[in-house]
């Protein structure tokens, strides 16, 4: 059976080990330690796998949607974006806090995507399974730090940050794996909406989720997941 994206140097399967051990990346040839390489030996670090993630901020700074889901489409279409991998970290904050803006947010959206960019770049990947914290949902959280102007020290923004990533985390975690960047990313955003209604008074607007790149995930799984478009045929005669 063809593989349909693994590996992005050979597509074969990626392994994932239960400790790190020393990798050299495959692009730029920078060492250190991982727990993530294909069935062929290749790595690629993180940085290298987000090349091009940059484009976000230009791509958001231009967008006029108050919808997060269509911006994470149009994050998910540029050709930085593969089926799975941490640019989904950056990603599902970005278009948050843009469409969190252009519902009428008080936000200073180019320094806030210039700040998700760097708090996002540091949740590597495969946080889901290793951390027990998926990075969407994590994402999520940082949206509403951001939002908010929460630090460690803050009181009800602290606390909102948290409520926010756990009501992520715990749609996510209630889905079952394996992990599907797509849809933990379109679960995590659907909660942040919700979330930001109740708590924020931002309403963002909402549409009706049918996953396009089921196709591509190798370890799609089908039925459980709420946007496969198997749960979603139309009954028309």
């Amino acid at each position: 059976m063809q593989q349909k994206e693994e590996c992005i140097i050979c597509q074969a399967p990626l392994v994932y080990l239960q400790q790190d051990e020393a990798m050299e990346c495959a692009i730029c040839h920078k060492k250190e330690n991982s727990k993530i390489r294909c069935e062929n030996g290749h790595y690629v670090c993180s940085e290298c796998h987000m090349k091009g993630v940059d484009r976000i901020v230009g791509v958001c700074l231009h967008e006029s949607s108050k919808n997060p889901i269509a911006i994470m489409e149009k994050l998910m279409d540029l050709d930085f974006c593969h089926m799975h991998g941490p640019e989904h970290h950056i990603m599902v904050g970005s278009a948050l806090l843009t469409a969190y803006k252009n519902a009428g947010g008080d936000l200073n959206l180019p320094a806030a995507l210039s700040e998700m960019q760097s708090r996002g770049k540091s949740v590597p990947g495969g946080a889901c399974g290793f951390w027990g914290a998926c990075g969407a949902g994590i994402s999520a959280g940082m949206f509403v730090s951001i939002a908010t102007g929460s630090t460690p020290l803050a009181k009800e923004a602290w606390g909102l940050s948290n409520q926010m990533s756990a009501c992520a985390l715990q749609k996510i975690g209630e889905t079952g794996g394996p992990r599907c960047c797509k849809r933990d990313s379109y679960l995590a955003i659907t909660a942040a909406v919700q979330f930001a209604k109740e708590h924020l008074g931002v309403e963002m607007e909402q549409q009706k989720i049918v996953c396009r790149r089921s196709a591509q995930n190798n370890q799609c799984i089908t039925y459980r997941c709420p946007f496969s478009p198997l749960n979603n045929i139309s009954t028309k005669g």
